[in-house]
C-alpha cells in the first residue's frame, strides 16, 4: 500500500490544528481515516515530522543466493520433482528446514513451474 503524500499529511495536520476542528470531520473532508489523523498528530508531537516512515523491506530471505542457485540447478536436473520432493532434497542437502512456500517463491522468481500436466481447453 502506498503511503499518503507529504502534501496531504501537511494539509490534514494543519486542518486538525485549526481552532474548533474535530478529527472526524477533518478525516472525512480529506478522505482519510480518523486513526490516520490521530497517528499523524501523535507522530508530529513525538518526532516533529509528518513524513511517512521509511519502508523496512520486510523479513530477510531464508535462502541465500547460493542456496537459490543450488535449488534452480537441482530443478534443472530433476524437472519432474514435486514441491514436497524438492523440500526433502533441500533438507538433505542443507540440513535446514524451510517451508514449501519459500521454495515456491524461488521457483516462481526463476519461472520454474511445477505443473505436470498441460492445460486442457
Amino acid at each position: 500500500m502506498q503511503a499518503y503524500s507529504l502534501d496531504l499529511r501537511t494539509r490534514v495536520a494543519a486542518a486538525c490544528h485549526a481552532a474548533g476542528s474535530r478529527q472526524a470531520q477533518v478525516a472525512q473532508r480529506f478522505g482519510v481515516s480518523v486513526s490516520f489523523s490521530k497517528k499523524l498528530l501523535r507522530r508530529e508531537r513525538h518526532t516533529g515530522a509528518l513524513a511517512a516512515k521509511p519502508v523496512n523491506g520486510g523479513p530477510a530471505r531464508a535462502l541465500s543466493a547460493e542456496d537459490q542457485a543450488w535449488l534452480v540447478a537441482y530443478v534443472g536436473q530433476h524437472a519432474d520433482a514435486t514441491l514436497a520432493e524438492l523440500n526433502q532434497a533441500w533438507q538433505a542437502h542443507s540440513g535446514r528446514r524451510v517451508g514449501q512456500t519459500c521454495l515456491w517463491r524461488v521457483l516462481d522468481e526463476h519461472a520454474l513451474r511445477r505443473k505436470k500436466k498441460p492445460t486442457r481447453h
